[in-house]
């Protein structure tokens, strides 16, 4: 069994889609089309491509919400890194 990695989660609820139709959208925000064309397609290679399958497993599996604390946190992680200059 593989180990778990939380890390992983935050990232897919951080890091943005770097191309494509959905350029700039939070992984997590990605529509279950999108995700489900990749799986037909091909995921990308490397850490892109484990972060969207990981990502289609949570949606396809209605499993969303597990996402719901961790996307509480990052938004109060970003917030408090604003910088505001008058």
């Amino acid at each position: 069994m593989e180990e778990l990695h939380p890390e992983i989660l935050k990232e897919i609820c951080e890091v943005e889609m770097p191309f494509g139709k959905y350029k700039g959208t939070i992984l997590a925000d990605l529509p279950i089309h999108y995700l489900e064309w990749f799986q037909r397609q091909g995921m990308p290679k490397g850490k892109l491509g484990m972060q969207l399958s990981t990502i289609y497993e949570i949606k396809l599996n209605g499993l969303t919400d597990l996402l719901v604390p961790i996307r509480g946190k990052v938004r109060e992680e970003k917030a408090k890194k604003r910088v505001f200059r008058f």
